[in-house]
């Protein structure tokens, strides 16, 4: 067999290990803020429904925030890892960009017909546009829970988000968006061979 051809059929790293290690952290975290949050809204309703107790974590409201808060430390250091890593190795650029109307109009149209292509390590128009929406939701989730929690100290980020109520809603929004954005993430990786593997172990095999 030729060089050319080894290399052909040798599996291929498609991400690296820092990025696979802050994922799954920043995984974990996400989950328990999202479960003990949704106990600490049930504490005090925006809308006229509650969480189920079951998907919930804590408890009670004060162990619901001790979770709470140690899975933000976790996340926003992970996450500005995660963030720095991004930028200064160009992972970012290579990854979730260019994004063109064109582009991402024909992806859309390749969904709807279920056409679209989930090649591991290599991203469509819109899961860029999803991988880059989440980010800024987590900075907002993160920005207004700072202006929940800190309603006086932080009272120019608060004031700019509409005031305190306003923040809860900044916050609960931010969160929606980032659980229908997981709920699209792991049915893709669950139902789409060869998207889970390589997150574990940075390989992919070649397409034959």
């Amino acid at each position: 067999m030729s060089a050319e051809a080894s290399d052909a059929v040798r599996p291929k790293t498609v991400h690296p290990l820092f990025v696979r290690v802050t994922h799954w952290i920043n995984a974990v975290a996400i989950f328990v803020m999202i479960l003990s949050g949704w106990r600490i809204y049930n504490a005090s309703p925006l809308f006229g429904f509650e969480f189920p107790a079951g998907f919930t974590l804590g408890g009670w409201l004060a162990g619901a925030i001790a979770w709470h808060f140690a899975a933000m430390w976790l996340l926003i250091l992970n996450g500005l890892a995660y963030l720095a890593y991004g930028l200064l190795s160009g992972h970012f650029r290579r990854s979730f960009l260019p994004i063109s109307g064109r582009g991402l109009w024909r992806d859309l149209a390749l969904a709807r017909q279920g056409r679209l292509d989930h090649a591991p390590g290599r991203y469509n128009a819109v899961q860029r546009l999803a991988y880059i929406g989440v980010i800024l939701a987590a900075f907002v989730v993160v920005l207004s829970g700072f202006a929940i929690w800190k309603p006086v100290q932080l009272q120019e980020l608060t004031a700019l988000l509409g005031g305190y109520e306003a923040a809860r809603r900044w916050h609960f929004f931010a969160m929606a968006a980032i659980v229908a954005f997981l709920i699209l993430h792991i049915s893709l990786a669950l139902s789409v061979k060869g998207i889970l593997s390589p997150m574990v172990t940075g390989r992919a095999e070649p397409s034959r």
